[in-house]
């Protein structure tokens, strides 16, 4: 088998500044984390040994295969939820990257009745439908964590086509075409959810109509690099 190229320079800049912008806004803090799928390989991605968002450099980034084995012998402890990813590339072929957090400001949606949908045009991928994960249903009493590949299966499949999910008294998983896509639905996720539930308190809201959602989803992919490049400059000062 002919030796796997490394990820590109590219992706590799972005998948840290991804860690280090996530980390910088709250969207995680020593918990989370960010893959993308390798671009030499789609049956494989490319993510963090076991440490802190914040902490992450090039020397930490490992390649997996899609069954979350690191593809090279590795002595450095492993994110134990790394079947989330691994599980969601197998299912959607679409996805070029993977986040998942704990943002406080989500878990409110994922624990109650209520429905985190889009108050604003920026959060207009809401729109999409956020499903709800309940690991009680796959895996009955667990410590609430994506240990294995069949929680990962079982996560992915909640997931559908959406472009993220809610993960009941855990967090939620975003995904993108693109990390800045993946990064950007993240922090509008939880931009969202700080709204929503201020804007609950008024009263009865009035969320984007579908079609709405729709025509500015549509026009996310021109603008992301907008709100990307300042983070990058934010991160990097």
């Amino acid at each position: 088998m002919p030796k796997l190229k490394p990820l590109s320079a590219e992706l590799v800049e972005d998948l840290l500044l991804g860690n280090k912008i996530l980390f910088k806004y709250g969207i995680v803090d020593a918990f989370g984390h960010i893959s993308v799928r390798h671009d030499s390989d789609p049956e494989r991605y490319v993510m963090s040994r076991h440490l802190a968002p914040g902490l992450v450099t090039e020397k930490d980034l490992l390649t997996y295969d899609l069954d979350s084995v690191p593809v090279a012998a590795t002595k450095h402890r492993l994110y134990s939820e790394r079947y989330i990813h691994g599980e969601i590339y197998k299912q959607r072929p679409d996805v070029m990257s993977v986040v998942h957090c704990h943002a406080p400001a989500l878990i409110p949606f994922g624990i109650t009745q209520a429905e985190l949908q889009p108050v604003y045009h920026v959060s207009a991928f809401l729109g999409l439908g956020v499903p709800k994960f309940e690991i009680r249903e796959t895996a009955g009493m667990t410590d609430m964590l994506i240990r294995t590949a069949a929680l990962g299966q079982a996560l992915a499949e909640k997931l559908g086509e959406r472009p993220m999910v809610l993960m009941r008294g855990h967090g939620a998983t975003m995904v993108g075409k693109t990390i800045r896509l993946a990064v950007y639905r993240a922090m509008y996720a939880v931009q969202n959810a700080h709204i929503q539930l201020e804007a609950l308190r008024l009263g009865e809201v009035t969320y984007l109509a579908p079609e709405e959602a729709a025509k500015q989803d549509a026009y996310t992919d021109e603008v992301v690099h907008r709100p990307w490049n300042l983070w990058q400059r934010e991160v990097e000062e």
